[in-house]
């Protein structure tokens, strides 16, 4: 059995890589997608597809249908969802990715240190299951496969 998992959160650290070389090392036999990590790319597309816009607002708005479009297919495509919000960005896209996670019936692990506890209970409370690092991550993901 081989699961797809969509790593969703914020692009500007290696979380995600950090999870792919664990998963990776331990054997798993995971498939990981995820939102366009380029961030310029990400930011652009809209008009590099469509053309380019009046104003910012409209560039911004052209980049988010496509991609709301990839993770919509790529989430509904997936076995389960990682959503890891971390301490230093805003993270208003990890909100709403594991809360489509939810409303898709995704299997859904959060990944926010203990600080973020309070502001993010109620999407906490929702998730399959909650932890507090990448590494935990991994030993859910690892007992998933585990056969004795």
């Amino acid at each position: 059995m081989e699961l797809t998992v969509y790593l969703a959160g914020e692009i500007h650290s290696n979380w995600r890589e950090e999870i792919k070389e664990k998963a990776k090392s331990l054997k798993l036999p995971i498939h990981f997608v995820g939102p366009m990590e380029n961030h310029d790319r990400s930011d652009l597309i809209g008009e590099e597809i469509l053309g380019e816009q009046p104003d910012p607002v409209f560039r911004d708005a052209a980049a988010s249908s496509i991609n709301n479009l990839r993770t919509e297919i790529l989430m509904k495509k997936s076995d389960m969802v990682i959503a890891l919000f971390g301490e230093k960005y805003k993270q208003w896209n990890t909100a709403m990715d594991a809360s489509a996670a939810i409303n898709l019936g995704k299997p859904l692990i959060l990944i926010r240190p203990k600080e973020l506890h309070h502001p993010l209970k109620e999407l906490s409370s929702k998730a399959s299951v909650t932890v507090e690092t990448v590494n935990q991550t991994i030993k859910v993901l690892s007992y998933i496969f585990e056969e004795k």
